[in-house]
């Protein structure tokens, strides 16, 4: 009664213009009124599934007026261009449920004065009210006392309540799973209150509105509240969106259709998310912003962003301050925090597009050219908040101004046009409108780094420098930096420091866990060479919570890393875009900065030498104060001494912080002796920083840990992300001195040595951090990207909040006991004999080292067994496998079968249907030799399964079968970062195409062969040349996001229509809204990799601590795609260290229906487990490419089948145990497993299986195998609708083509399937030149001309996208602007990113600009563009580029082969060319001057390209502006080849024999 009473007294008291009204009706078709129904939420956390790892991608645009003009035009253009975005949304397992659409608009008053009308609400001008939509419950009553709730808020905020209009809606073509959580839509408007004078202040005040009505609302205890949402609530902007299609937004919402909506701008948002649960709330736009993209370092940036809330003071705000806490939703997607955050800056009273440039600012710190105001903005401002970094296209406008920016790699295509009156239009693609081109004036993209920006009140778009100039000049930022930021070198000299003498480093090494293996694996090559270690053959050692043994807490904790939905960044070719420095100090008032907030110590690397740390430890300047907390607990206390200890640690630190005004708090491990143990340094780091977070004191104080206990990359890493800002592993280095003294590392000095350490962890920290798509260590600290592997719950919550956990583990209790066993191992109680370090036994097998699964026994029984045919042989090797009782190494080992009713062995299904799901593993050609390679082939042909290529392509060779009908064709191809041989004729032989989104052994991660193992046969493979070192980049290329995954799974299912395509994931957290996402891109199969797999050389780092066990992410992926209905569209395949047929049935049953085998199909070949495989001396002939080294192979298909036959007939007899008939039956069925009943091991007792073993609550129409064939549209392409009818005399007679078409942005991968047809009967010979001729007029989709085969050409007038010429093989493209084109096509984007990505074979011919990463990849193609973006030729190892016009930053990294030559006509080329592993000179030969003149003026006859007319006019004058690009290693080795030729060698003779000379040039590491 008391809401209504001040309801109703409030309306008693508001002008006669504006008497609120409460207009409740709906136009919802009555049959499908969900109103009295409750709405269906998304499901919440259960299982394994947890929907805070939810991620979505998406396509984005915008379209505005410049000149601030409102027109319908705009907001149906808008919608026209969110149409043509739709393949870059998604549905889920209804075709007419979307996952998200939306459009932001300029408040329309024209249409509201009309409507408002009806609703009978009185509105006052423009800009004296605002208005918002509101999400509400159907329920009319519960909507009604939430609605009060809301009025009482604007009237007690001095604002006008107006009334309510219900938003007519029609859901008649909505799915069910979006009507059953349909929203009520209603607009609210609120009059601007006496008090309020400007319009900044009008939005601040609704801003406060909004949140203490979502405060107020949402925590109450309303039944139904939690419905209550308001997508826009401002005087300038209005968002319609809901969980829609494209095409359903302006269907559902008929406001948009009323001739009255106007609005100058408009931005538009077409979402795809991983998973299909219903959510209204999710879809964009969002107040501020449209996203497209991820951000991966969104942890750190909720918490930093909740503890400087504490610090808060805002002269804008006032007391208002206190009521918009908390600033960031924690139930919102990245995209709404960031939002959130975005929203608080502008409203702050800073410039939108200064914002912007704090949230994702350019990378400035290795940027050699950018100039020095800019570079001080963005040092002063990196001193007050980190990036929110992580790939992105993000659109914003505050209704007023416009703009699109993209993060610092480029990582996501943003295209724009604009016309001559004045129109821009923005978005993913290009062509997403019909614009004639005689109206356009430009054709351009955003860049990495640059601000497009439209300001209507201007009327114009403001340039990038002018914008940035203003704004970073506005403040004397480099003043205030020269006075108050201090850089290590500034720092005072310590004094010398004192170095322990042997026995006393021994002890230390022991007390801190060191064994030999660190020393010798981890340090020795990080000390020498100032690199990590390397190692091969996976990881089958024990889990640290499965091990006998005392195990660092690192170790319980595993590294995630980007896979799908954004990419991961490669950080040694792309450095740039990276930065290691780290600072010291307090962070000031974000809201109110001062001069001072940059009273920071800067320093270059997070790891300090004892000798900088002395320096930092001495450090007394104004405004910087150190205090040192002990961390160490005494060891009479035992395990309650360590939780006293953290405990004192915390109150110490807010002693020091409040009282003694410390801003650098150093935690210190040493004073370690017999009475006192060290804390470990992570669960000291983690809970201080928690604490201090908690406490609103974290931004007022920097961590820096001294610590004897860290020494590997590992550690570093997680130091860094639970929040440290500099770490001093003193330990470490003293164990370099003693290994000097004690000469086991000898060549080097004290100080070079603890540079190269310092050198290779910060390197090995940005590695990890750039794996998860992070480029700056200031955005990684206290981001936390890490999941728990064995720590108790309250562990967690307590010490690593919001770290991910899920089978429970060792509390602290057990944390303890490690500790002082290795504290007693130090300090013995009885003086023992001469101390020595721990053999360790982690990274190889020792007989009194860690546990491990294979064994020198257990490698022995498997081959006898295989050799001698023998079954028997194979149960005593499958025994000591899975008889696990002692020592544990796996998850697995701890469940155990039910015991269920059996059936006679008969019933079971054969062993051939068996053997039908079985795979072997992606081991490429080069990383194994051919022999192992064909071995693995023949042996599962002969049994149906299928062998895999891996990324080193295969001799086409192989595609023809043998004489006795063996065959060596490899069923499944796979398409990897590098794209090795991977041409038409490879694709089309295929089975099987398996996308490699990550490796079990380096997830997140590229690779590299060093030239000395690109052997003649190799490099013939791959499309390469003998010698030069080949690089396989991290997967960032065609794989941004999920919608682009979707894309090349549709290129791919082009490339082959008969062929499954399959995407292969390695297991982390999250991994199974992932693999939703990969369903919902239509690939047949996902396989969830476990982290403990992987052949090939790796990092120690990432074969040791990344990724996760299979039978986690396994389950989660099973439960999550049976929650999301999606489980019977895609087969799932699991492999990593499978070894036993008990291995298989676990896998069955948590959710697997296929099987792959890797490590133990070798061994069975003959592989001893060496570890030795990235050496190249493989004693087993295995691993190796040395012709001397395979000629000892003694492997044979049969010990393959052999092996395959016994798994599967242990299969067979498993299944019968448990009473299945058929492995279908099987899959998924936990409820068959169950834990070991009496887990009495001191550390694995504590784990908890209830999640993995969790079975989701679903109805029996839901499937749990695959059982459904997914639909790839095929039948809508333009090849299966037109092009093959129109070839078909081409292909089937020979006959030359000729026709011309129209093409539009939506017909993607346009020729991929007629290019299919002609390599089916034509093989990689193709047709003659210019068989078939077909010419589009228009915006040609994605991945056009994607693996086109030789005799098609293919020309456009007008432009293209991304992806352009994708794989190229042999085919002709041509592009260029009409005629009657209004712009200079030289000057304007003509294509999109990443054109030629891995393209073998064929011509390109480009009249105007290519975006970013032109030529990526490139081995053969021949291709003339007229300028590109960043990173342009970028890990080319073949074919020749020229390039008429300028280039991005970036040119030629890890260009390895192949020659580029770039018309520098501004002189400025030799500035964005990456030279480290090319040369620049100068055309001098006349031969291939004559060459590059002839590749132009085909150039110039193909397209009339006014630009190569010039040059070809002036060749000789021009000539000296040509710059010749060309990698050190090519040049080196075409001067053996031609070396080995002129003494008289031939063909491979002279290929050989230069290849042996190069190998002896130990002076060189190719491909580094």
């Amino acid at each position: 009664m008391r809401l209504r009473h001040k309801a109703r007294y409030h309306q008693r008291t508001l002008p006669p213009f504006s008497k609120p009204v409460n207009n409740d009706t709906t136009t919802t078709p009555a049959s499908l009124d969900a109103s009295q129904a409750p709405a269906t939420r998304a499901p919440g956390k259960q299982g394994l599934y947890d929907p805070a790892f939810e991620h979505d991608a998406c396509g984005v645009g915008f379209v505005v007026d410049m000149k601030g003009r409102k027109s319908h035009k705009i907001v149906s253009d808008a919608l026209q261009v969110l149409t043509n975005l739709d393949h870059r949304g998604a549905a889920g397992s209804e075709p007419n449920t979307g996952d998200g659409a939306g459009i932001l608009l300029q408040m329309p008053h024209k249409f509201f004065a009309e409507v408002s009308k009806t609703a009978r609400i009185s509105l006052p001008e423009p800009g004296q009210y605002g208005a918002g939509l509101v999400y509400l419950p159907r329920n009319r009553t519960i909507r009604r006392k939430v609605e009060e709730v809301f009025e009482q808020v604007v009237q007690s905020e001095g604002q006008i309540f107006l009334g309510w209009r219900t938003v007519p809606t029609d859901n008649k073509t909505l799915g069910n799973t979006a009507i059953s959580c349909e929203p009520f839509m209603r607009q609210v408007f609120i009059g601007r209150g006496a008090d309020v004078n400007t319009d900044l202040e009008f939005e601040r005040k609704l801003y406060v509105i909004r949140k203490r009505a979502y405060n107020d609302i949402r925590t109450s205890t309303i039944p139904g509240a939690e419905a209550w949402y308001i997508a826009s609530l401002s005087m300038k902007t209005l968002v319609y969106k809901g969980m829609l299609l494209t095409e359903q937004v302006g269907q559902y919402f008929p406001d948009l259709s009323n001739p009255a909506m106007e609005s100058a701008l408009a931005i538009v948002h077409s979402r795809f998310s991983t998973n299909t649960f219903p959510s209204w709330e999710r879809a964009h736009p969002y107040r501020y912003i449209a996203h497209n993209g991820e951000i991966n370092t969104l942890r750190g940036n909720i918490n930093w962003m909740h503890a400087r809330q504490a610090l808060f003071e805002s002269p804008a705000f006032g007391d208002d301050i206190k009521k918009i806490l908390p600033i960031i939703n924690p139930n919102g997607s990245d995209s709404s925090m960031f939002d959130n955050t975005l929203e608080l800056l502008v409203l702050a009273g800073r410039p939108l597009a200064h914002a912007v440039m704090m949230m994702i600012p350019e990378p400035w710190s290795n940027h050699e050219t950018m100039d020095d105001a800019r570079r001080a903005f963005y040092q002063y401002h990196s001193c007050l908040m980190e990036p929110w970094d992580g790939p992105a296209a993000i659109a914003f406008t505050d209704g007023i101004q416009i703009g699109g920016v993209l993060d610092r790699n480029g990582l996501r295509p943003s295209r724009y046009y604009v016309t001559k009156d004045g129109f821009v239009v923005v978005a993913s693609e290009a062509g997403v409108l019909p614009i004639p081109a005689e109206d356009i004036a430009e054709k351009g993209r955003v860049q990495p780094g640059k601000m497009f920006l439209v300001d209507t009140a201007q009327g114009r778009i403001i340039p990038d420098e002018e914008l940035k100039h203003e704004i970073c000049n506005a403040r004397p930022y480099r003043e205030w930096l020269n006075e108050h930021l201090v850089h290590l070198s500034d720092l005072p000299e310590a004094p010398k420091v004192d170095k322990p003498d042997h026995a006393t480093l021994l002890q230390r090494q022991i007390a801190f866990g060191y064994t030999n293996e660190d020393e010798r694996i981890i340090l020795m090559p990080m000390a020498k060479d100032g690199v990590e270690a390397t190692g091969s053959m996976g990881n089958d050692a024990a889990l640290a919570v499965l091990s006998n043994k005392p195990r660092l807490l690192y170790d319980y904790f595993k590294q995630l890393f980007a896979q799908v939905t954004n990419p991961p960044i490669d950080c040694i070719r792309e450095e740039i875009v990276t930065s290691s420095e780290t600072r010291l100090g307090s962070e000031g008032n974000l809201l109110n900065p001062q001069p001072t907030a940059c009273r920071r110590v800067e320093l270059k690397y997070p790891i300090l030498t004892n000798e900088e740390f002395a320096k930092i430890r001495r450090t007394d300047l104004p405004g910087l104060k150190i205090a040192v907390l002990p961390i160490l607990f005494r060891v009479a206390r035992g395990e309650k001494g360590l939780a006293k200890s953290l405990e004192e640690l915390s109150i110490m630190a807010r002693r020091h912080i409040e009282e003694d005004e410390a801003n650098v708090l150093i935690l210190s491990d040493r004073g370690v002796t017999k009475e006192f143990a060290p804390i470990p340094a992570l669960l000291a780091v983690a809970g201080l920083h928690h604490y201090l977070i908690r406490e609103g004191l974290r931004t007022r104080v920097s961590l820096v840990i001294e610590t004897g206990d860290a020494r590997e990359v590992h550690h570093f890493s997680l130091l860094i992300g639970y929040g440290a800002s500099a770490i001093n592993p003193y330990v470490a280095f003293e164990t370099i001195d003693d290994m000097i003294k004690e000469q086991l590392l000898t060549g080097i000095d004290h100080k070079t040595a603890c540079k190269n350490l310092v050198k290779a962890a910060s390197k090995g920290v940005v590695k990890v951090m750039s794996k998860m798509g992070i480029s700056a260590i200031q955005s990684y600290r206290g981001a936390q990207v890490f999941e728990a592997l064995g720590l108790r719950q309250d562990v967690i919550d307590h010490y690593f909040t919001w770290t991910a956990s899920r089978v429970g583990g060792i509390g602290l209790d057990v944390v303890a006991q490690e500790v002082l066993a290795r504290h007693r191992a130090a300090y013995p109680d009885r003086t023992a004999s001469a101390a020595v370090l721990p053999s360790g036994g982690q990274y190889q097998w020792r007989n009194d080292g860690e546990a491990h699964l294979f064994t020198p026994e257990s490698i022995h029984r498997l081959q006898k067994a295989v050799r001698t045919s023998s079954y028997a042989a194979f149960k005593d090797y499958s025994k000591i496998v899975n008889d696990q009782g002692a020592k544990h190494c796996t998850l697995r080992s701890l469940l155990e079968f039910k015991a269920s009713t059996a059936i006679p062995l008969e019933e079971v299904e054969p062993i051939e249907s068996i053997m039908k799901r079985f795979k072997t593993g992606a081991m490429s050609y080069g990383s194994i030799s051919s022999e192992a390679h064909e071995t693995l082939a023949i042996a599962m042909n002969r049994i149906g399964g299928r062998s895999n290529t891996g990324e080193g392509g295969e001799d086409p060779a192989r595609f023809i079968p043998m004489a006795n009908g063996d065959s060596k064709n490899s069923a499944i191809k796979q398409v990897a970062s590098g794209r090795f041989g991977v041409t038409s004729e490879y694709l089309a032989s295929a089975k099987e195409i398996q996308i490699k989104m990550a490796q079990g052994a380096k997830p997140g991660e590229g690779g590299q062969l060093p030239g000395t193992k690109v052997y003649p046969w190799v490099a013939k493979t791959r499309g390469t040349t003998a010698g030069v070192g080949l690089i396989s980049p991290p997967p960032h290329h065609d794989i941004y996001s999920i919608e682009d995954l979707a894309e090349l799974i549709h290129d791919l299912k082009n490339s082959n229509r008969h062929a499954r395509v399959s995407v292969k994931l390695v297991s982390e957290v999250g991994v199974g809204t992932i693999a939703a996402g990969v369903a919902k891109a239509h690939a047949d199969v996902v396989l969830i990799s476990g982290y403990d797999g992987g052949t090939g050389a790796s990092p120690q780092t990432s074969i040791t601590h990344a990724g996760l066990p299979w039978e986690l992410g396994l389950a989660e992926t099973h439960q999550t795609l049976v929650l999301n209905n999606l489980r019977s569209r895609i087969a799932v395949e699991t492999d990593g260290q499978l070894k036993t047929g008990r291995d298989v049935v676990m896998a069955a049953l948590l959710g697997a229906e296929e099987f792959g085998f890797a490590t133990a199909p070798l061994v069975s070949t003959g592989c001893i487990m060496m570890r030795v495989c990235h050496l190249n001396t493989c004693p087993a002939g295995v691993a190796t490419q040395d012709p001397r080294l395979r000629a000892k192979y003694a492997g044979k298909p049969e010990h393959v089948v052999n092996f395959m036959t016994y798994i599967a007939t242990e299969v067979r007899e498993l299944m019968a145990q448990l009473g299945f008939r058929s492995i279908e039956e099987m899959v998924g069925r936990t409820d068959r497993l169950e834990a070991q009943r009496a887990i009495t091991h001191w550390k694995a007792k504590g784990l908890d299986f209830s999640k993995i073993l969790y079975s989701p609550d679903v109805g029996p129409e839901v499937g749990r195998f695959c059982s459904i064939k997914q639909d790839h549209g095929l039948d809508k392409s333009l090849d299966l609708t037109t092009l093959l009818d129109i070839c078909a005399p081409a292909i089937e007679r020979g006959e030359k083509v000729i026709a011309e078409l129209p093409i539009k942005n939506v017909n993607r991968v346009t020729g991929t399937i007629t290019s299919y047809e002609v390599t089916m009967k034509h093989g990689a010979k193709g047709l003659p030149e210019d068989t078939i001729r077909i010419r589009f007029k228009g915006s040609a989709g994605q991945s056009f001309g994607a693996f086109m085969t030789r005799g098609m050409t293919f020309s456009i007038e007008g432009d293209a996208n991304d992806y352009f010429g994708k794989g190229l093989s042999g085919g002709k493209l041509i592009v260029h602007p009409p005629a009657n084109a209004g712009f200079k096509p030289e000057d304007n984007i003509i294509i999109g990113n990443v054109a030629m990505y891995g393209a073998t074979a064929g011509e390109v011919y480009v009249n105007g600009r290519a975006g970013e990463r032109f030529g990526v990849r490139n081995s053969g193609v021949t291709a003339v563009v007229e300028g590109v973006g960043d990173h342009g030729c970028e890990y080319m190892t073949g074919g020749r580029v020229v390039v008429l016009g300028p280039t991005g930053r970036n040119f030629a990294a890890g260009m390895s082969g192949g020659v580029a030559y770039v018309f520098d006509l501004a002189g400025d080329f030799a500035k964005q060319a990456n030279t480290s592993m090319v040369g620049l000179e100068k055309l001098e030969k006349s031969a291939e001057i004559a060459e590059v003149r002839s590749i132009i003026q085909r150039h110039f006859d193909y397209t009339k390209s006014p630009r190569a007319q010039h040059v070809l006019a002036n060749f000789d004058a021009l000539l000296p502006r040509f710059v010749k690009v060309l990698p050190k290693d090519y040049k080196r080795m075409l001067a053996c080849i031609e070396k080995a030729e002129a003494q008289g060698l031939t063909g491979d003779e002279a290929v050989m024999a230069a290849f042996e000379e190069n190998a002896r040039d130990l002076s060189r590491v190719g491909g580094n």
